[in-house]
């Protein structure tokens, strides 16, 4: 595996045409700022079939990439050997809010394996759903690591542990065996060759992978459509799959953009936001019509998108010229999409909205007249 030095890294992030200009915030008919962005939207037959800016573009995927992470579990037999339910492989692919009921599935997830919360090392942050930290609060409870948004990744790699009679103690460690079958299974599903692949640190102290956004698509892809997969591990891409469509609220949390987006998907989309400005989509086959292909959607924002103001927009406007929605199910996002800035008095002052249209490098006839 290769790690990467910053000068790998800013030469490629900082190249002139790396971004295009994909989200402008507008205030009195004057744009006052813009988000820059790169996206690759790819098949499983390796066509890519649209992008903006560079969609060789290499970027960490951060947590974006925990679907193909959970992957081995389940692809070894981890379903069957732990008794484990849609609901909790959710939780394994989620970034949750720390909420009472994503600390419940946790915690059954580790009743049934074996792993105990002092296993994890992913540290403890702030909860992020506000009913749930005023309630802490008002018990004068702290938070611990189940409450992390990624216990749920981290109870899984144990749970590979446990179930290969491995240690657990360094179980992030990149030469542990738990990682060198993770980092072999990503790879095998962007096709990249392990040594290719960018390794650093996440925030909870896991692995995490850059590749060019391409090939983070074509491995989304391949998850969502994995008839070219050997058998054992196509099965395990639609337990994957149907985890993250029937269960979307262990994935991301109430109200949140992966989530609803999930909701409205009829079972044919996946959603998952990754830190600094990541975000990946999957469209399962028939997603657009009866005959649409599946499709991977890889994106990356310049500046990291901190607020989250950008990334559901430009999902929204995507798949809009994917025509992978309809206009029901645009109004039941409206309010991640096109809309109005508020003041602290509530005044109209300006206007958030896409400003790009894609690069179609293949013929799309599914594409709407816009």
């Amino acid at each position: 595996m290769k790690t990467t030095s910053t000068a790998d890294l800013q030469s490629n992030l900082c190249s002139p045409g790396s971004f295009s200009p994909a989200v402008v915030a507008t205030r009195a008919a004057l744009d006052e700022s813009v988000h820059f962005a790169a996206i690759a939207i790819v098949t499983i037959q390796s066509t890519l079939v649209a992008s903006l800016g560079d969609p060789g573009l290499i970027a960490y995927m951060r947590s974006s990439s925990k679907p193909l992470q959970a992957l081995p579990l389940v692809e070894n037999g981890g379903v069957e050997a732990f008794n484990l339910t849609l609901q909790e492989i959710a939780l394994m692919c989620a970034s949750h809010e720390g909420s009472d009921e994503h600390v419940r599935v946790v915690k059954e997830i580790q009743a049934k394996t074996g792993v105990a919360e002092s296993d994890l090392l992913c540290g403890t942050h702030p909860v992020s759903n506000r009913a749930t930290a005023d309630a802490m609060l008002f018990r004068g409870e702290e938070p611990t690591p189940n409450r992390h948004n990624c216990s749920g990744k981290h109870t899984g790699f144990l749970s590979q542990a446990v179930l290969r009679n491995l240690p657990k103690e360094n179980y992030l460690e990149p030469s542990h065996p738990v990682q060198q079958t993770v980092i072999n299974t990503f790879s095998e599903m962007v096709n990249m060759d392990p040594d290719a692949i960018h390794i650093g640190i996440d925030g909870c102290s896991a692995p995490v992978f850059a590749l060019p956004l391409y090939n983070s698509a074509l491995g989304i892809a391949r998850l969502c459509d994995p008839q070219k997969l050997s058998p054992t591990r196509a099965a395990a891409c639609k337990t994957i799959t149907s985890a993250m469509t029937q269960f979307p609220q262990m994935v991301a949390g109430e109200g949140i953009f992966d989530t609803r987006l999930m909701q409205i998907g009829q079972g044919k989309i996946i959603s998952k936001r990754g830190a600094e400005g990541y975000q990946i989509i999957g469209l399962l086959p028939g997603a657009i019509a009866q005959d649409s292909p599946a499709l991977g959607i890889a994106m990356k924002v310049a500046d990291g998108d901190p607020k989250e103001r950008a990334r559901p927009l430009m999902s929204l406007e995507v798949l809009r010229q994917l025509g992978a929605l309809s206009p029901a199910q645009f109004e039941q996002l409206a309010n991640f999409d096109r809309r109005p800035l508020i003041n602290y008095r509530k005044i109209e002052v300006g206007m958030l909205q896409p400003v790009f249209r894609l690069d179609f490098r293949t013929a799309w006839k599914y594409k709407p007249s816009l």
